[in-house]
């Protein structure tokens, strides 16, 4: 802890020393969320929940993102963002903590709402505090910061929910993944105060979105979000049906966020080096690849070669795009923008599992795999038709 007070009170530069303590707090909470998700449609399966209702737990985490990031993020451009983080973290806990009880199918569709919602909204402030308070010039590589130790969170937690999950039981890992938030929230108590920013008028949610010229971004990031959560959905019982147990599991889909952790510090650098633009584009290209892997490979090796490029292809997309969000967003509003750009990934993780839930039982699992990479296929035609457009608009207006 002394070395999270001197980063508070030394001479680092305004974004890394919000980076640092933040990264480590999100830590806990991410291997909190990252855990619970495997726990929790194991724990449906159990019960006798059809893949419809398994599926429907990714549905409801991407409602709570939708929600939970645009009315947090919104609202931290209004309120001092360390106690909103604080008190978000421990309502995390509480949320979690219902899951002990093991309630029935409807008890775990809403705490997964309302985790969501807490989670997302944290995310949202934390990206919108660091964003803030970076130079254009270190903004993608203190943003990585955070991204990265979420994936790192997430990875962690899935290997530990796994293996608690064998030799615990159901009961004692959901504890598990409730005691963890309160840890950081304990650490928020080193994150440095903010400068007070100008209050501004209120804008509209699209309008901020056209006037920062980010609508195509937006929408391919939609429909990119609705191919990789449909197929992530049902990854867990998809394995289930080929043999692999929970332990197995957790560590072949550990295997996505272990290749974040430093994916994201290297794309987050590139961000600042190269561009925004060709690190996300990257991304959304091999986010439309990761659903071929799963349906040519339909084995233990198969599983880890899809989730690594899945890995890789978030981590570009995801320091690119937060990255020109934070560039173009002015620093009152910086909440609003980038819990809106959360906001439309849980519309597309949204729609995109009840599309995977719906067409395994007609077409099954290579068939909905064939079905997300055409939706993520989608999402780069956007992107390359936008910026067909917008090279049209600037040419016009000369």
């Amino acid at each position: 802890m002394s070395f999270l007070r001197k980063l508070r009170l030394g001479e680092q530069p305004p974004g890394r020393r919000r980076a640092i303590p933040l990264s480590l707090s999100g830590l806990f909470l991410a291997t909190a969320t990252g855990g619970l998700g495997l726990v929790a449609q194991l724990y449906l399966k159990s019960i006798g929940a059809s893949t419809f209702w398994i599926g429907l737990t990714s549905t409801f985490s991407s409602v709570g993102l939708l929600v939970g990031s645009w009315v947090w993020g919104t609202a931290s451009d209004r309120l001092k963002r360390r106690r909103l983080l604080a008190l978000l973290a421990f309502s995390l806990a509480i949320v979690i903590g219902v899951l002990v009880a093991l309630p029935p199918k409807g008890g775990v569709l809403g705490v997964s709402l309302l985790q969501s919602v807490l989670f997302g909204g944290f995310g949202a402030v934390s990206i919108a505090v660091i964003s803030a308070a970076s130079l254009p010039e270190r903004r993608g590589k203190n943003l990585s910061y955070i991204s990265s130790s979420k994936a790192c969170g997430f990875a962690v937690g899935n290997v530990v929910a796994g293996v608690a999950l064998g030799l615990l039981g159901f009961r004692h890992a959901f504890a598990i993944c409730a005691a963890l938030p309160i840890l950081g929230c304990g650490i928020l108590a080193f994150l440095p105060p903010e400068n007070p920013v100008a209050p501004s008028q209120r804008v509209g949610a699209w309008k901020a979105v056209f006037s920062a010229g980010v609508v195509d971004l937006f929408a391919a990031t939609v429909l990119r979000q609705m191919s990789v959560a449909g197929t992530l959905a049902l990854l867990y019982v998809y394995m289930d049906s080929i043999g692999l147990s929970p332990g197995v599991m957790g560590a072949i889909s550990a295997t996505n966020t272990a290749t974040q952790i430093l994916a994201l510090l290297a794309f987050g650098s590139l961000a600042d080096r190269v561009g925004r633009r060709p690190i996300f584009m990257f991304g959304f290209a091999l986010s439309a690849v990761t659903p071929l892997i799963f349906v040519f490979a339909a084995t233990a090796y198969g599983m880890i070669l899809g989730y690594v490029t899945s890995g890789f292809g978030f981590s570009a997309l995801y320091a690119g795009s937060t990255a020109l969000i934070g560039d173009r967003a002015p620093l009152e509003r910086q909440g609003q923008m980038l819990g809106l750009y959360e906001s439309a990934r849980g519309l597309g993780g949204l729609f995109g599992p009840v599309i995977a839930g719906a067409t395994v039982p007609w077409i099954g699992f290579d068939g909905m795999f064939l079905v997300m990479a055409g939706i993520a296929a989608l999402g780069v035609l956007v992107m390359v038709v936008g910026q067909v457009v917008h090279r049209g608009a600037v040419a016009g207006g000369r």
